[in-house]
């Protein structure tokens, strides 16, 4: 069995795989790692040969979790790293190795599965987009807040926004001017997420006319959904990169 992880800023996405080219028999996002070896080691019948990650935390954060998975599991750990070029994508980056691992890798599973130039639109913690020409060339990208930061900064900076997440789910329903705060935050930042897709969408068409993919991905990859009904939704875009950067053969 294969485990994969997806370690960003505030959670870890994992799954689990009985061989390389098989769909995840177990996956799913926990909050630390000592949830994660926890919520792994309550799987019945789990028996891990080879482990896979990509990590943007900290080098001594994902030491720990490599040290912790190795302890629990006698597993081996593949870590994906920071490359001048891979898999037919060349990094547009000045300094590649500064280029996120989480965007590299979606990168190079979005030009995997577009075959050709393709547009990458990742909404986590940040929103990040992402050019691949037909080519293989990253023209390069942008990042800004995603929702979980705009929303987090409103919280920490005005003290009168104060609200639960099952009432910012709830003012989500619609996107008509919001009669409360809550609503009226909410929708403001989703509405902010889906001009920047628009954006990114204007100009790849100056790039490429309508000559290529958009793909979405990503936990909030739902609220600009939308904005563009023509885009491939690939939640495990991350992992499809993955697979291309640590090779288990």
């Amino acid at each position: 069995m294969i485990l994969e992880l997806d370690c960003g800023n505030s959670f870890i996405k994992w799954r689990v795989l009985d061989s390389p080219m098989a769909r995840a028999s177990a996956e799913g996002v926990v909050g630390s790692d000592l949830e994660l070896i926890e919520g792994l080691k309550a799987i019945p019948g789990l028996s891990l040969t080879r482990c896979r990650l990509v990590s943007v935390r900290a080098s001594e954060e994902t030491g720990q979790l490599v040290e912790a998975l190795q302890g629990a599991f006698g597993v081996v750990v593949s870590c994906a790293v920071s490359a001048r070029e891979a898999a037919g994508v060349r990094n547009g980056y000045e300094e590649f190795e500064r280029l996120g691992l989480d965007r590299w890798l979606a990168m190079l599973g979005g030009f995997k599965l577009a075959s050709g130039a393709c547009l990458v639109l990742d909404f986590g913690t940040a929103a990040t987009a992402d050019f691949i020409a037909a080519d293989g060339e990253h023209l390069g990208g942008f990042i800004c807040p995603g929702m979980p930061l705009m929303r987090s900064q409103l919280r920490t900076h005005t003290r009168k926004i104060r609200y639960d997440d099952i009432a910012a789910e709830q003012a989500l329903a619609r996107l008509s001017p919001g009669r409360t705060t809550v609503e009226a935050v909410e929708r403001g930042c989703t509405l902010m997420l889906r001009g920047f897709v628009l954006t990114q969408l204007e100009l790849a068409r100056s790039y490429w006319g309508n000559d290529f993919t958009v793909f979405l991905t990503g936990g909030d990859a739902d609220l600009v959904s939308d904005a563009v009904p023509h885009a491939r939704f690939v939640p495990d875009l991350v992992f499809v990169g993955l697979a291309m950067a640590c090779p288990l053969s």
